[in-house]
């Protein structure tokens, strides 16, 4: 199953970018999303940026990911 992931933009270069989610950077591709900024978040799949998503949003799909990891550690 794949999953696409809020991340928060932290550097760019070009269509090259870094994104985070809880202090994890991920590098990812932006060839989908028009004039990207420092700082927006944007949805992730398969390495690439193929929406942006308000910050409001985002913090509470990254709150619900992070509850359903939580969820699935303490059930092993």
């Amino acid at each position: 199953m794949c999953v696409a992931i809020p991340l928060k933009i932290e550097e760019i270069n070009g269509n090259d970018a870094v994104g985070t989610r809880d202090g994890v950077r991920r590098e990812i591709r932006l060839d989908f999303i028009r004039d990207p900024k420092l700082g927006e978040y944007v949805i992730v799949h398969a390495g690439f940026a193929i929406e942006r998503i308000d910050e409001t949003s985002a913090l509470e799909a990254i709150a619900l990911a992070n509850e359903i990891e939580n969820i699935s550690l303490t059930e092993e």
